[in-house]
Parts: C-alpha cells; structure tokens; sequence
C-alpha cells in the first residue's frame, strides 16, 4: 500500500489556501474583497511552483494508494492548467468588479473548479476520475449560475446541471459494468489487464459492451460532441463572460486527459469498438458545429458551436489510436485553450458596466477605434480557421497527418471540408471588424497594464507558435512519451 502524500503536495497546498481564503472571506467587509483576487493568484502561482518542485523527469510517482498518479502527462497537463487559470484570473478580475460579481464566492469555486481538474489530470483509477470530474461540474454549475439576478444565467445553470447529472450517472452506470466484469477492479492498469485477459481467452462479455457504450456517452457529454452536444451554446450564451471564458478555455484541458486516461489507459484493448463510436460522433460534430454557426449572431453562441466542431478534431485524433495522434491531441487542446483565452480576452476588456460585448454587430469598426484589440481578434479567428502561418493550421495539420498515417484518408478529407466551411463564420468576425462602418462608439474597460500585456502576448504566441512549434510539439510528444 502506498499512502505516500508527495506527489499530490500542490493539490494539498490549493486545498489549504481554499480553506483559508473561505475563512478570511467570512470576516471581511464587501469593500475589501479585492484580496480575494490576490489570494486566488498567489494560489495558483503557490501551485504551479510546487508542482515543478515535486516532479523528477523520467519517475512516475504514486500516492494514495496508487489512486493518484504524477507521470509526464499529469506533470504537463497540470503546468498549462495553473498557467491557463492564472491567465484566466487576469483577464476577468476587473470584468468581476465592474458586474459586481466579486464575492467571495466566486474564486472558491473557481479554485475548486481548479481542484477539479488536477484530480482528474492524475487520476488513476475509475472511481477518482469520477470524483474529480463530480468535483469539477459541480463547481462549474455554480459558476455559471452566479449571477442570480440574471434570467438567462439561471437557465443556463438549470440545463446545465440537469443534464450534466445525466451524463454523469451514465458515466458511473458504465463504470458499475466495467467494474462487475473486471472481478470488482477499479485501477486502470488492473482493468487493463483484465480486459486483456477476457479478449485472449475469447470471452464475450455483455457488460463490457454495455459499459463501454455508456461511458463514451458520458465522456462525450463533457467534450459536448453531438448529440451530446445541447448544453455547450446555451451555456456559453447564458453564462457571464466571465463564466464563459472558464469555460471554454482551462477546463478544455482536464476533459481532454480525462478521456484519454479512460479509454487509451484502461480501456484501449477494446479500442477497435470506442473509436468506431469516437468516428460517428466526430462527423456528426464537426457538421453540425461547423453549419449551425453559421447562422448565430451572438458571438459566445458561435464560439459555442466552434468548440463543438473543434472538440471533433479531438474525437478524430483518438480514432488514430497512435502516439503521433495523442501528441497531436495535446498540441491541439494546448493551442486551442490559447487561442480560445485571446478571444475571451479581448471580449473582456471591450466589455464595461452594465454593457458586454457578445453580439457580432458590436464589433463593427473596431479596427478605426481600437485596433490592436482587432488584430488581436483577427489572429485568433484565422487560428481556429486554420490560416497559416497561424498556430491553429498547424494543430490542424497534425491532425491531419495523424490521420492519414492510421488509414482514415476519407476522414480526412471530410475535415478539409469542414474546415473551408466554418472558414466563413470566422472570417465574417474578422469582416464585420475591417470593414463595417462603426455606429456606436466603443469604450473599452479601464484594465491594468498587466492585463493588456498578457493579452497582447497572448495575441502574438499564435504567430510565433505557428512559426515555430516544433518546440511545443516536442514537450507535447514528450507529455505522451514520457
């Protein structure tokens, strides 16, 4: 039994200062919640440096009776989630202030959000994925319901949670199968080896089946694949920008090694059956993604259907079963999270007082009156359309090349196509803001220096990164390869 605490110090360390910050909450007045943004940051700062410090290269470590694991991918994945939240942090600190959301609530349940998704990151076993990812949705049914006063929030929080909770028992239904026909396992490498063992022996098993078709509903829920897909627009429309940049940015990262710990590390020896369920889903997003916004008018509800296609590329990229096609999976979700956060960062800092900036139309003229915010936006749209030099065309290509080398030249094809297609919704941003003549003058928020400036090199790391990514793709190949 290994009840060694070591690797787990920084996810100790977040849960502490959660404790605390809940606690000092409870004795300052409404003027002075300000610390709590401080604290929230020194936090993930605290965080991101213990997570450097407990990690030796080339040495998986175990604590919690080998439930929680520290491997190449945790330690990487979990470095670009405390960097993504710190970034996140920054950009919607004076949108909080100024929709008077700064409560104290807020950042606790955006720390356990983070808490959330470093359980899953390392999690090793069934059971504690299922923890992690219940201690992330939980967290997020909150956040998107945080402004009460707000209609569309509620709502948006209602659905949420209703049909995350669906998802959920779907997942721990699937688990129940699995588990039942693994001789009562729970640990990934067991249930591995189980699974092997029945395949070998040619053993038909009903409850793997059933257990498999199960947990991929469950897990496509939360990449929000169709027809899984219904709660991602919704959510995105109704949440604050706030919520909704959270949402569509660091979260992105857990789902993504959530799935590939549950099927590739558990589950990989019944692959030839998920990855035909995986194909199906991938078309269906990346059609109906990609067509259905085309005809939204409210950017966070674009944004919504374009996570929905994107998250099919992902779906594809596991098709490949290939270390090349996890790496690419990794650079993909990496650069998509990066792309995604100088999107919502730049709809925050245009956002103001009782005005937010979500409609298309808003962002007409932006480039006679704030064009360093436009040409922040039009490298983020020609990154998730795919335009070279662009970080995202080369995400893309990754993906592409995967493909091909697995045998899926028709799936590949397909994606060229889409792509061509959702090309026109991206670059109609890009139009409205070059193009159109403005009729009300934009007044942007009055953020910080430091915000401005993580914004702008933000805006210019997917240009660089598309130049040259052979330096992130080789950490994310690393990540796989350990």
């Amino acid at each position: 039994m290994n009840i060694s605490l070591f690797a787990a110090i920084p996810e100790i360390f977040v849960t502490v200062m959660l404790v605390i910050m809940l606690l000092i909450d409870a004795f300052i007045n409404e003027k002075k919640k300000a610390v709590n943004t401080i604290w929230t940051f020194l936090t993930l700062i605290g965080g991101f440096i213990l997570q450097i410090y407990v990690y030796t290269p080339g040495k998986v470590q175990l604590a919690f009776n080998n439930m929680f694991i520290l491997d190449s991918m945790a330690q990487g994945m979990k470095l670009f989630t405390y960097i993504s939240g710190i970034m996140v942090l920054l950009y919607i600190k004076r949108y909080v202030i100024d929709k008077q959301l700064l409560k104290g609530e807020l950042y606790a349940i955006y720390l356990f959000a983070i808490l959330g998704m470093l359980v899953m990151i390392s999690a090793d076993n069934l059971l504690i994925l299922y923890v992690g990812l219940e201690l992330l949705s939980l967290a997020l049914y909150g956040l998107v319901a945080i402004d009460r006063d707000n209609v569309k929030s509620t709502e948006a929080a209602m659905k949420f949670f209703i049909l995350g909770a669906l998802s959920s028992g779907l997942l721990l239904y699937g688990i129940s199968f699995i588990y039942g026909a693994t001789n009562g396992n729970l640990q990934l490498e067991i249930v591995f080896q189980e699974i092997t063992q029945l395949t070998q022996n040619h053993i038909n098993s009903p409850s793997l089946v059933f257990g498999l078709v199960f947990i991929v509903s469950g897990l496509t829920f939360k990449l929000g694949l169709v027809p899984f897909h219904m709660w991602v627009p919704d959510v995105y429309e109704g949440s604050t920008l706030a919520v909704t940049t959270i949402i569509g940015t660091v979260t992105k990262l857990a789902s993504v090694v959530f799935i590939i710990r549950f099927l590739v590390g558990g589950l990989s020896v019944l692959g030839p059956h998920w990855s035909l369920m995986l194909s199906v889903l991938a078309f269906l997003s990346l059609f109906v993604g990609n067509i259905v916004a085309i005809a939204q008018t409210n950017i966070k509800r674009m944004l919504g259907y374009s996570a929905i296609a994107q998250m099919g590329f992902i779906a594809f990229g596991l098709m490949t079963f290939s270390v090349d096609g996890l790496s690419a999976i990794i650079f993909y979700i990496v650069t998509y999270v990066l792309t995604s956060l100088a999107g919502f960062g730049a709809l925050l800092m245009l956002s103001r007082n009782k005005y937010e900036c979500e409609k298309i139309e808003d962002l007409k003229g932006l480039n006679k009156s704030h064009p360093i915010y436009a040409g922040i936006l039009l490298l983020v749209m020609f990154s998730l359309a795919g335009v070279p030099p662009l970080v995202g065309f080369y995400a893309k290509l990754k993906i592409l090349e995967a493909l091909i080398a697995a045998g899926f030249l028709r799936s590949a094809i397909f994606i060229v196509i889409m792509s061509l297609i959702a090309a026109f919704y991206y670059l109609r941003i890009v139009k409205v803001m070059y193009f159109d003549e403005q009729e009300v003058e934009i007044i942007t928020a009055d953020n910080c220096l430091l915000s401005k400036t993580v914004l702008v090199l933000n805006g210019l790391s997917l240009l660089v990164l598309g130049i040259i990514p052979e330096y992130l793709m080789n950490y994310c190949l690393r990540v796989i390869t350990g």
